[in-house]
């Protein structure tokens, strides 16, 4: 599944264009600082809090203590208006990822998320000859990404391998290759969107990364011997049957 962000701005004309253009996340939005820290006490897997310094009802650094202490693992970039060195100083003490003053440039940002979120996943620490880490590692960065059509030169090149061994380590593990379990990790997304959602084909097709909706039928049909709207249709009878 995508990564999850959750934005705690005041300002909704910045959180429309930050959904707008980090909409390969999914984004929980919240207002007031005391939302946020609800938000935290739910069972929701938040990996990245962007959160603004001055929210109506709290400082961001104060209120950074805080989710620190309902989600120690959770990354948090703090943002501020104002070119301050004492709040750059509060956030780094409090723990934060990193800051960055507004106006924010949106391609440092979205270069900034996708650092931060990636070493959340591989880390700093070298794998040595660990095969089977490196594949779960491999399997996680398909799985986080289903919204993208991945590559097997870009997760190979995250972690650091050649795609060449990457391929043959996969394949030997998994007993798959790398292209059939992007596909069946797509497919289990899109079962979960035509099952939850109202969205029509091409949406779906648009949300897991294909150029057209013909290609995303055609691997959906390789998978499950349906198409999507025949799946849709199993979703809807009780008996769980497809009838023709």
């Amino acid at each position: 599944m995508p990564f999850t962000i959750l934005l705690v701005d005041d300002d909704k004309h910045f959180r429309e264009i930050f959904r707008y253009y980090l909409n390969d996340y999914i984004i929980i939005e919240a207002s007031y600082g005391r939302d946020a820290l609800n938000i935290l006490k739910k069972p929701h897997l938040i990996d990245l809090i962007v959160l603004d310094q001055m929210l109506p009802d709290v400082r961001g650094t104060e209120l950074l203590h805080q989710m620190k202490q309902l989600a120690p693992e959770t990354s948090i970039i703090i943002l501020t208006g104002h070119s301050s060195k004492e709040v750059a100083i509060d956030a780094l003490r409090g723990h934060a990822d990193d800051y960055m003053e507004k106006p924010i440039d949106v391609n440092r940002i979205k270069n900034l998320i996708q650092k931060i979120l990636e070493n959340k996943i591989f880390g700093d620490e070298s794998l040595g000859n660990d095969v089977p880490g490196k594949v779960e590692l491999a399997k996680s960065y398909i799985e986080r990404n289903s919204q993208k059509m991945v590559s097997l030169k870009e997760v190979a090149q995250a972690l650091c391998l050649s795609p060449k061994y990457l391929s043959r380590i996969f394949k030997e593990s998994t007993g798959k290759n790398f292209t059939h379990f992007r596909l069946e990790v797509k497919m289990e997304m899109a079962k979960n969107l035509l099952k939850a959602t109202d969205y029509n084909i091409s949406q779906v097709a648009d949300k897991l990364g294909y150029e057209n909706p013909e290609s995303f039928i055609r691997g959906f049909k390789k998978v499950t011997s349906l198409t999507p709207t025949e799946y849709r249709k199993t979703t809807d009878d009780p008996s769980g049957q497809f009838h023709i």
